[in-house]
């Protein structure tokens, strides 16, 4: 079954909570609540008003010093003309009225808002420059992304959500240097959306993620050439210090799951998610009568065929 991204409901261990615009006719509001206790969510598109109005409202209404996570929704009120950018520019020119701000999540869009591959992101190296304390920064879209190789002391997780991740973006998650990096999770996607990864650019991330010493799940998913990654993972020593392993949402086969079997051993994590795969019910089951009686949580949901023979897809492309 394919999966589509919908609203995010928690952020960064906080309830998510839409900042909305003002009702004339409501004689007695609801009380709004703690700015740290809720994760802020600001989106344009059903309350009909533009980023340029609901941004300073925002920053009127809520004491944005205490607030700890945002969350950016639809930026557009019709469509999207811009891109990301200058909202981006909106946030960080105020990063110093936010100095408790820990997480950040650009672009919770569903797809009826917006298809996956459609959102228009951009440099968003400009708000870990902007917060050195972010500890969580979630970006969801591909298109016109630019992340630039950066030293960034706080960051512990980091998670991109695409159709189609461009190489450039994996080469620059390579090249950062984030020693407090703990969770890592990647969407690479297919070719028909960006999604240009190969194996070698696979290796060359996880090699890095060798001088990572915190971190302690890794997800490498929704692939188009997921029996290579897990080629890839099988033999990289970052994988000994992991709790947990995502390669899940792609195109997993038989070939990528007897290469997890015959590479390092996978007995100490607590968890592997393969779901959405492409694999035979005779591996699965090697898979699990090997992994399971060690207490790893595995997830072995295979994909759902249309019939018919169709090929391999990924679970998020468009």
């Amino acid at each position: 079954m394919r999966y589509h991204p919908s609203h995010l409901t928690s952020f960064h261990g906080l309830p998510v909570h839409d900042f909305a615009a003002p009702e004339p006719r409501r004689k007695a509001p609801a009380a709004p609540p703690e700015p740290g206790a809720v994760a802020w969510r600001l989106s344009c598109l059903w309350e009909e008003i533009p980023f340029a109005t609901l941004w300073p409202r925002f920053l009127d209404e809520v004491p944005t010093e205490q607030v700890t996570a945002l969350v950016l929704g639809a930026w557009w009120d019709e469509w999207d003309e811009h891109g990301i950018g200058p909202v981006l520019e909106a946030l960080t020119a105020e990063a110093h009225r936010f100095p408790r701000l820990r997480a950040l999540f650009l672009a919770d869009v569903e797809s009826e808002e917006s298809e996956i591959s459609w959102i228009k992101q951009g440099e968003v190296s400009t708000v870990l420059r902007a917060w050195p304390h972010l500890a969580e920064l979630g970006v969801r879209g591909a298109e016109d992304l630019v992340l630039e190789p950066l030293r960034h002391e706080g960051l512990r997780t980091l998670r991109i959500e695409s159709g189609g991740l461009p190489r450039p973006v994996v080469h620059a998650v390579s090249a950062c240097d984030l020693p407090a990096l703990e969770h890592l999770d990647l969407w690479l996607g297919t070719s028909w959306y960006g999604g240009d990864c190969t194996r070698a650019d696979a290796d060359a991330l996880l090699a890095s993620l060798g001088d990572r010493p915190r971190l302690r799940h890794l997800g490498l998913r929704n692939s188009d050439i997921q029996d290579d990654i897990a080629a890839a993972v099988a033999a990289a020593p970052v994988v000994a210090g992991l709790d947990s392993l995502d390669l899940s949402m792609g195109t997993l086969g038989d070939d990528g799951g007897a290469a997890l079997l015959a590479g390092q051993p996978l007995t100490h994590l607590t968890s592997l998610d393969l779901g959405h795969h492409f694999m035979s019910e005779a591996l699965t089951g090697r898979l699990r009568d090997t992994l399971a009686p060690h207490g790893v949580d595995l997830t072995l949901t295979p994909a759902r065929h249309s019939g018919g023979g169709r090929e391999r897809y990924v679970a998020v492309g468009e």
